[in-house]
């Protein structure tokens, strides 16, 4: 059979074989842990497509925020040693460089500029992340979005709309939703954000 007489379903079993080399390969990236199964009625292409960005995010380059920073030689002093306004300053700084580095910060308005610098400093500068310059796309930082109880409650405390407080004493009626508190700060809405 020539080229040119190709079998009509000979492009969907070459997007069959991507797609289980792909799903292979990001089940071996993850221990085996990786969602198998089917997208359902989501077409080959769209399906080959997320699993192309997923094992380009899997396997990209590692580091932390802290060193990329670093990197830039941006100067990042434990916050022990930094007054109220150098540490502001210093905050502003990380904020932005982290922008040019394609990482965004929210929920944050819960937290003091100290409280924001420690956590980064401690915490959310720490975690080995992709290199986003390599694969492009944004990485969303954020103090309560780890999932653990405490974020949670922050979350339900601060962030959460009466709709979504209300979802949530539904589905989990046993515990104790947070009283709903005004923000302490005004943050968020002057941070970077994506394009």
């Amino acid at each position: 059979m020539s080229p040119i007489d190709l079998p009509d379903d000979e492009p969907k079993i070459d997007h069959e074989i991507r797609i289980a080399r792909m799903r292979r390969e990001l089940e071996d990236l993850a221990g085996g842990s990786f969602i198998s199964g089917n997208f359902g009625d989501v077409p080959d292409d769209l399906e080959e497509a997320f699993l192309t960005r997923a094992c380009e995010f899997e396997t990209a380059p590692q580091d932390a925020y802290f060193n990329r920073l670093i990197q830039r030689r941006l100067d990042i002093p434990p916050p022990s040693e930094l007054d109220d306004a150098s540490l502001s300053s210093h905050l502003q700084q990380v904020i932005s460089v982290l922008a040019t580095l394609s990482c965004f910060l929210h929920d944050t308005d819960h937290l003091s500029d100290r409280e924001l610098y420690a956590w980064l400093w401690r915490e959310g500068l720490r975690e080995q992340t992709p290199d986003l310059s390599t694969i492009g796309g944004a990485w969303h930082l954020s103090p309560i979005g780890s999932g653990d109880q405490e974020g949670m409650a922050i979350y339900l405390r601060y962030y959460a709309s009466e709709q979504e407080r209300r979802r949530w004493h539904q589905e989990f009626p046993c515990d104790r939703l947070p009283p709903r508190c005004a923000l302490p700060y005004n943050r968020d809405r002057y941070l970077p954000h994506p394009d």
